[in-house]
């Protein structure tokens, strides 16, 4: 099967095909409820189960580029093959193209930090491999199927996620998979979960009977000449920011029914009248979470923002999400490459410059931020007596004598102002490099780099307002009506006992966010090998 994205179709990667791709922007919400986008089906072609090869006509594409690279290199000078690279390019190459190859990736294998996480690895590998398939890099089919081999067997490169300016492509963490892929270095070995520990890359393709990449020189800059490390990190991201923003929808309706807040702030009609799709999403979510909600005559006439505006907090995100998906899914099916073999022509330039990943990674990061900011805000308003209808501060049933919620609260506020530390602009702040020939450079794996870290608190704080929601849930009715418990409220009964003594919340925060993103996110984001209860198609339950 071959996988090829073109004109936004998956052809054969994984049952399907380019089923779930969504509806046009402005046609309102999509009929799967919103769940998928053109990021979709990118996720589920590089997932753990699936599986990648050449069909006839991409194997031909293939070897009809190889052929028009040999020729155009016997009459012009071609960059990375017949001479050097960056600036270089002046200098003559190394006859010996495998030797040629072989100090590419060398010189590059300068990362540090810790390794990008296995999923997105595996995406980035698969995103080169679609790049070169596309016939317009010159790459050798034996270097394109043994790499492909090596994919479908789930050997995936341990690479450090620090070191790439995301110019030329993401040379540093690409060049680090391409050098595994060759036997040095270190992969994981298996599917998801099962892989365990990395290991040897050599063991590895020993253990499995197979070839390691014999990497000339223009396959090998062709490989590492690309956006596929921030893309990928970016792709996967992008999973998260929706899930984060349908949990929060989902809390927020809890929240309404827990209050017995007025409900007409999340009516359609409301919604229609502005227009956005997102906001009309977002209601429907909120409106579904909430169910009756019986409403409590001591509330006010109009809530605070951090409840009344949710709609239109998460209907903004859901919508700029949905714009996002559109560059990220042209990105990846592009050639992102230099140079580029188009015709009978080759083509220097700058398909690789990440500037189009960078600037959806850095809407990403106000996303994030826009999403925690209202968790936190809604935190903030459950443990106030003032505002969440008559409990004790902190929903603590012995005021003094414990003091609740007050130190989850603290660390939420903590993440948030952290969140907001690493939301600046990678592309803001880069530097000139490599002899001044990289003097524009977008910085776009470090931002996606960011982005990942601020997920990862941003599911801290929505763990600890489902934590709060619970224990709002446990004090008993204040004019309101507790309902009845649903997913991923029953996790929460089973698990999360109530406040009566204070005691260490950290693990149950932890625990809590990361049920709560299972719920609500793709399995994409989920071992192979770990089922989660209750799934309704792709989407766990």
């Amino acid at each position: 099967m071959s996988g090829v994205l073109a004109g936004g179709d998956l052809h054969g990667a994984v049952p399907g095909g380019a089923e779930g791709l969504g509806t046009r922007p402005g046609s309102g919400p999509p009929d799967d409820g919103g769940r998928a986008d053109q990021v979709t089906p990118l996720l589920r072609a590089t997932g753990w189960t699936a599986r990648t090869d050449l069909d006839e006509a991409e194997r031909g594409r293939l070897h009809r580029g190889r052929e028009r690279l040999a020729r155009l290199v016997a009459s012009r000078p071609v960059y990375g093959v017949s001479r050097g690279y960056g600036p270089l390019v002046r200098y003559g190459a190394e006859p010996d193209p495998f030797r040629q190859a072989d100090g590419l990736l060398a010189h590059l294998c300068v990362g540090q930090g810790p390794p990008l996480p296995p999923e997105v690895a595996r995406t980035m590998v698969w995103l080169r491999l679609q790049s070169m398939r596309l016939g317009h890099s010159g790459v050798d089919v034996a270097v394109w199927s043994a790499l492909a081999a090596q994919w479908n067997a789930g050997i995936t490169p341990r690479v450090p996620q620090d070191g790439s300016l995301s110019a030329s492509g993401d040379l540093v963490p690409l060049a680090h998979a391409a050098r595994a892929a060759a036997g040095d270095g270190e992969v994981w070995n298996g599917f998801g979960a099962t892989a365990g520990a990395p290991v040897p890359a050599a063991d590895a393709l020993r253990r499995q009977g197979l070839e390691p990449v014999r990497w000339d020189a223009r396959s090998a800059l062709a490989f590492v000449n690309g956006t596929s490390a921030s893309l990928a990190m970016a792709l996967h991201n992008h999973d998260r920011i929706r899930a984060l923003a349908e949990a929060s929808a989902a809390v927020t309706g809890r929240l309404v029914t827990l209050l017995g807040a007025a409900t007409e702030a999340y009516a359609e009609r409301l919604a229609l009248v502005r227009g956005h799709p997102g906001h009309r999403l977002a209601s429907e979510w909120i409106r579904s979470a909430a169910g009756d909600v019986v409403a409590d005559p001591a509330r006010p006439l109009q809530e605070p923002y951090s409840l009344r505006c949710a709609p239109q907090v998460l209907g903004a995100v859901l919508d700029q999400v949905r714009l996002q998906a559109e560059v990220l899914a042209t990105e990846a099916r592009g050639c992102t490459d230099n140079p580029v073999l188009v015709g009978d022509a080759v083509l220097h330039g700058g398909n690789f410059h990440a500037a189009p990943v960078a600037l959806a990674v850095e809407q990403q990061a106000v996303c994030v931020h826009q999403v925690a900011y209202l968790a936190e805000r809604q935190l903030a308003l459950v443990v106030d007596p003032e505002r969440n209808g008559g409990r004790p501060p902190f929903l603590t049933p012995r005021p003094g004598r414990g003091s609740g919620l007050a130190g989850v609260q603290m660390a939420a506020t903590s993440h948030l102002a952290a969140i907001r530390q690493a939301g600046y602009p990678a592309s803001m702040t880069p530097l000139p490099a490599n002899l001044d020939n990289q003097d524009h450079v977008p910085m776009a794996l470090n931002g996606a780099n960011a982005v990942r870290g601020m997920l990862d608190r941003a599911w801290w704080i929505m763990g600890s307002l489902f934590v709060a929601a619970h224990q709002l849930s446990l004090l008993g009715p204040a004019g309101s009506r507790r309902p009845e418990p649903a997913a991923p409220w029953e996790w929460f009964e089973q698990n999360v006992p109530g406040l009566l003594r204070d005691r260490p919340l950290a693990a149950e925060v932890a625990a809590a966010a990361e049920v709560v993103e299972r719920r609500f996110g793709w399995p994409s984001a989920v071992p192979a090998d770990v089922t989660l209860e209750g799934t309704d198609g792709d989407r766990t339950r």
